[in-house]
């Protein structure tokens, strides 16, 4: 059974940074794609960014690229989120999964169901 857990969300002021972390077990981390995704409530689930399993290749949505960046550590089964220049519209609750694709003509869909999430904030 894959275990996700998310971590690293707070309450900032816009203009700000966060580094969220991901820690995941119950799959071969360094086989596969990862993803972020993010969820306001009355919203789907958007994927806001993802990467290769060598992080050969990342892709970031409009509204994040140039503001956010992933990595990941294959030794560590850990996946990252660095994001700063934070505004109030990426406020949302932040997920991470394995995901069945990272390229920039498909969309990413998680393979396992999700974690809880990370709560990101983001004031005026």
């Amino acid at each position: 059974q894959v275990q996700v857990q998310e971590s690293g969300g707070g309450s900032v002021q816009a203009g700000q940074s966060l580094r969220l972390s991901c820690a995941i077990s119950g799959l071969t981390f360094e086989n596969h794609a990862m993803g972020w995704f993010r969820q306001t409530p009355g919203k789907e689930r958007e994927g806001v960014s993802c990467i290769t399993w060598n992080a050969g290749f990342t892709y970031y949505s409009d509204s994040v690229k140039g503001r956010f960046t992933i990595s990941r550590d294959n030794a560590k089964n850990t996946l990252y989120l660095e994001m700063i220049s934070l505004k109030p519209e990426d406020t949302a609750t932040y997920y991470c999964a394995a995901v069945d694709y990272c390229s920039p003509t498909r969309t990413q869909n998680p393979i396992h169901s999700w974690g809880q999430g990370t709560q990101v904030t983001v004031s005026t």
